[in-house]
């Protein structure tokens, strides 16, 4: 059973940053699909980050490419999303995920075809 826990979601101002974290168990192949999506309030959810643990290019939604790094910590099996340059757009609910067909669709917005979530953790930035 694959699981996901999310933290490090807090509150920063406008060009602030932060970094969530993802504690990963259970995955059933050395080479598996993972990434980041988010929930602003009112819209669907939509992937921001992919990637293949064991190897393998990230992808990022334009929205974030360029302020946003993904990676992963094969030692401590843990899943990181760096934010930087936050904006007040960023302001939602991220969520650690896995199990996708191909880490690239996270460039297709509205795009969120994982099979497994965390929890979420709130990050709000403030204008």
């Amino acid at each position: 059973q694959v699981q996901l826990m999310e933290s490090g979601g807090g509150s920063v101002q406008t060009g602030g940053s932060l970094r969530l974290s993802c504690a990963v168990s259970g995955l059933p192949a050395s080479t598996y699909c993972v990434g980041w999506a988010r929930q602003i309030t009112g819209k669907e959810r939509e992937g921001v980050a992919g990637t293949y643990i064991g190897g393998g290019s990230t992808y990022y939604a334009d929205s974030v490419k360029g302020r946003f790094t993904m990676s992963y910590d094969d030692a401590k099996n843990m899943l990181y999303l760096q934010m930087e340059s936050l904006k007040p757009e960023d302001t939602a609910m991220y969520y650690c995920a896995a199990d996708c067909n191909n880490p690239s669709w996270v460039r297709v917005p509205g795009w969120r075809d994982f099979g497994f979530w965390g929890q979420g953790t709130q990050v709000t930035v403030s204008s």
